[in-house]
């Protein structure tokens, strides 16, 4: 049994890494750890197993723990990652890998002098249906894939408004590095993770800033904070340029229209792909004179929890067999690298060659 350490007790831990962690049966959870104590002592209770702690300073040098899950908040991501890495404990770090590149870098740099495994949670690259869209692609079923459009997009539900979700300092930024990350990690995972050449993008900040003002349809990790921060963005576009296919990408926690838009289409000389986010896809291509679509039926109970379950499998596995798995950061830096490079764009007002 390899013993992990929880590090952040909140929804991601409670919702996904935890329960995964229970129906994995080859760990055991020694530690819940949380700056807010009483969540840490709900955890031990809830789940019956691991001691509550407050400071994660306190476990860094316990022999018994070889691996931990970071569910923190995204501004300590690469503090906390680093400091376990540098203890030679293996980390697997939710999404996104930091609140910027540079910090996302010297994680990336810890994992090479260290040698330990660090993985970031693009848990869709453990999802039945974007294996098989990757597979499709890898066969030829789609030809010479040459552009990509992801639509994250809803109608005015800003999360947690005034709060940690809408604090640059906390996040990093808004959509962008919140749902936007799952659907840049999905493009780059499906089409080969291709070498980003160049980004346009700009980031949008209107419908949030009157925070009191502000009508809305629902609000997930709210309420709105009255007197809160808001200075990040609600709505990003941008192109980016690859040695693979052109991406076009356009997201909006909010927008004054309404509707409700997650999905990526691939585009290929011989057929296209429509993947609707968390869910599944439909294949169209043209055979002997005729237009055809295909919606493979792919078995997924609970897609949520099995990506979930394979991923935290997956880390648990990939700590004793030393395999690099699709979620290794040398990977998914790609994706921070684009990310980085739109909110630049969006600075700057200009294309930024990478």
């Amino acid at each position: 049994m390899m013993k992990v350490a929880i590090i952040g007790c909140g929804t991601i831990a409670n919702n996904a890494h935890i329960p995964s962690y229970m129906n994995c049966p080859d760990a055991e959870i020694k530690y819940f750890c949380d700056i807010i104590p009483e969540r840490a002592e709900a955890a031990v209770e809830k789940y019956g197993c691991g001691i509550a702690v407050t400071d994660y300073h306190d476990i860094l040098n316990d022999p018994e723990i070889e691996a931990v899950s970071v569910c923190t908040p995204n501004k300590v991501h690469s503090t906390i990652t680093i400091d376990f890495l540098n203890a030679g404990k293996n980390v697997l770090c939710e999404k996104p890998a930091a609140i910027n590149l540079e910090e996302a870098l010297k994680m990336q740099e810890a994992q090479h002098k260290t040698g330990k495994v660090l993985n970031i949670g693009v848990v869709n690259r453990f999802n039945a249906p974007v294996n098989t869209i990757k597979k499709y692609i890898e066969e030829g079923k789609l030809g010479n894939v040459y552009h990509v459009y992801a639509s994250f997009r809803s109608h005015r539900s800003i999360p947690g408004l005034g709060g940690a979700f809408t604090t640059k300092a906390i996040a990093g930024g808004g959509v962008l590095i919140d749902w936007g990350v799952h659907f840049i990690d999905i493009v780059m995972y499906c089409t080969g993770d291709p070498t980003p050449l160049s980004v346009t993008a700009d980031t949008f900040s209107k419908l949030g800033k009157d925070i009191p003002g502000y009508t809305y349809r629902n609000m997930w990790a709210g309420p709105p904070v009255l007197d809160g921060i808001y200075d990040v963005e609600e709505s990003c576009t941008g192109l980016i340029r690859t040695n693979g296919p052109t991406v076009t990408i356009h997201g909006a926690w909010a927008q004054n229209i309404g509707a409700r838009e997650m999905y990526i289409d691939f585009m290929g000389d011989k057929g296209g792909i429509r993947l609707q986010y968390g869910k599944g896809f439909t294949y169209y291509t043209a055979k002997d004179g005729q237009l055809i679509e295909e919606t493979p039926e792919i078995e997924t109970a609970n897609l949520f929890a099995e990506m979930f379950q394979n991923e935290i499998n997956s880390f648990v596995r990939c700590v004793k067999s030393g395999e690099k798995l699709p979620s290794h950061i040398d990977n998914v830096i790609k994706s921070a690298r684009i990310m980085q490079a739109m909110y630049d764009s969006s600075d700057k007002k200009q294309e930024i060659k990478l």
